[in-house]
């Protein structure tokens, strides 16, 4: 299995901040958001290589950052060649640029790179396992349906078969939100190049994919309990330094 961070924005809602700095290796505690990211890929064993995918602008940063750090996993920087927000791929055309860059054949666990969450990784591929293969997507009960606006809403039946899903919809069906989280059989993992191949298919937001997706195969969801920062502007990354500063919560596959 291979697992990709996708660190390629420019997160302008973060500046000045991010204006000349990546999102992602923004500290929270002692440690740079990503670091609490792999923390959590560490804890499947069948992950074997980390692919970080991120911008011309912060390729160096992030190479330097690869280079301290110790995991077992063997880590790969890969510059999607982009050097601002006009120009950014968008999610799903980094997860297809990293597809074809690399020529990964494999399982993919996908990983936004601000997603700062409890509970483990590795629970969620064993339940997508369980599920015969299917793809399966990371969600989260946010408990406010008018806070659900902003994201990709999901609904799901009694054995978490997503049943509909909206990328930040009007009148959400739920309060189920997706993380950016997901994992993709090898068997299903060409389907992303299905998608890319229509250029009227946004590339931006990975909600159009999953919706895309579920009208293709079956795609289950997987609900985490306990916290889940998406670090999208300052109020939630002073939220996040607060509650992920705390002894205990300072290793990846801690609560």
């Amino acid at each position: 299995m291979k697992a990709l961070i996708l660190a390629a924005g420019y997160a302008t809602r973060l500046y000045p901040l991010t204006r000349d700095f990546p999102k992602p290796l923004l500290k929270v505690g002692r440690r740079p958001i990503i670091d609490y990211i792999v923390g959590k890929i560490e804890g499947v064993k069948e992950v074997d290589t980390i692919f970080v995918i991120t911008n011309d602008r912060f390729f160096s940063r992030f190479q330097k950052w690869a280079s301290a750090l110790k995991t077992d996993k063997d880590i790969k920087i890969i510059n999607d060649r982009t050097k601002g927000e006009k120009e950014k791929l968008g999610a799903i055309g980094d997860m297809f640029y990293a597809l074809k860059h690399e020529r990964i054949d494999d399982d993919l666990l996908v990983v936004g790179g601000d997603n700062l969450f409890d509970g483990s990784l590795s629970g969620f591929v064993k339940f997508a396992k369980e599920k015969g293969g299917s793809p399966c997507v990371g969600l989260y009960d946010i408990k406010s349906r008018e806070q659900a606006k902003k994201y990709g809403v999901a609904y799901i039946d009694e054995d978490n078969k997503i049943l509909d899903f909206k990328e930040k919809p009007k009148e959400p069906v739920s309060a189920l939100i997706a993380m950016c989280l997901y994992y993709f059989p090898r068997a299903r993992v060409g389907l992303i190049g299905e998608y890319m191949s229509d250029r009227k298919n946004n590339q931006d937001a990975s909600g159009f994919y999953i919706d895309w997706l579920r009208g293709r195969c079956p795609v289950y969801g997987f609900v985490f309990s306990g916290r889940w920062f998406d670090i999208g502007h300052h109020n939630l990354y002073n939220q996040a330094k607060l509650q992920f500063a705390k002894p205990g919560v300072q290793k990846g596959e801690q609560s």
